[in-house]
């Protein structure tokens, strides 16, 4: 049975008003299962491969609210519908039953598409920023906070076509956060980069909620859970396990691990 808070003053301090309300959220999908059974008596002989559509159904109706000055950890096994439910918090994917409710449109890092592997990191920073509807004048002012805090100085005129994953991932975070956001959601972003840059994505996300915004982090990391969120709610199955404080919830979490 999942245990369940109205995220209020997890800290102690008094509830925000709702942010994001999730309500009974259901999410199915149908997909092609190809493989081969069974069909004795065919000319095809023993085995032959068959098709069929199958629904999955990824998310059992999920309900929580989120306050603002939250950083609410999400965390579940693979293909527990942890990037499912955040996918359709930003409306990526369509609720099947239920509804999502926000009081502001939800960014989820990650600009791949403003982003163009021809051009240099620095030009990058220009198209990613504009994206995100910064002004000219507000990436100037922002750039080398972003190009110190990615630690690419070396590499930002470089094509972006020679950026390692990890360092592409990198330069995403710094353009995607150093806008302010109200909602915004991070899905495993804080597995990149060494230590340090880790400390320093974790330390921004806090800015970010202390400056009145909400933050998911989803992540498989507890290390980065225990350390960035005061609130952590557990999917498993598409299933609410449990919601509560993080250091509640991610114990019960490892015991069931």
């Amino acid at each position: 049975m999942a245990e369940t808070t109205d995220a209020g003053a997890l800290d102690g301090e008094a509830a925000e008003d709702p942010v994001v309300i999730c309500d009974d959220v259901h999410v199915e999908y149908r997909t092609l299962a190809t493989g081969k059974k069974a069909t004795p008596g065919s000319s095809a002989g023993l085995l032959s491969r068959g098709r069929s559509l199958q629904t999955v159904h990824a998310l059992k109706g999920i309900s929580f609210t989120a306050h603002a000055n939250e950083s609410i950890g999400i965390i579940g096994t693979n293909g527990s519908g942890k990037s499912t439910l955040m996918r359709t918090i930003t409306g990526l994917t369509p609720a099947t039953g239920g509804a999502v409710y926000a009081k502001s449109r939800p960014n989820l890092l990650g600009i791949g598409a403003a982003l163009l592997s021809d051009l240099s990191g620095s030009r990058n920073i220009i198209l990613g920023g504009q994206a995100l509807g910064m002004s000219r004048q507000e990436i100037e002012e922002k750039y080398d906070d972003i190009v110190e805090f990615t630690g690419l100085r070396d590499f930002i005129d470089m094509p972006m076509r020679t950026y390692s994953s990890g360092m592409t991932a990198r330069l995403k975070f710094g353009i995607a956060t150093a806008k302010h956001h109200e909602i915004l959601i991070v899905d495993e972003a804080l597995s990149v980069g060494d230590r340090e840059f880790r400390k320093r994505s974790e330390q921004r996300i806090r800015n970010i909620r202390e400056s009145a915004g909400t933050v998911f982090l989803v992540s498989h990391s507890m290390r980065s859970i225990r350390d960035t969120c005061n609130r952590t709610i557990w999917i498993e199955k598409g299933v609410l396990r449990a919601d509560g404080a993080t250091a509640d919830v991610v114990k019960e979490y490892e015991k069931h691990k």
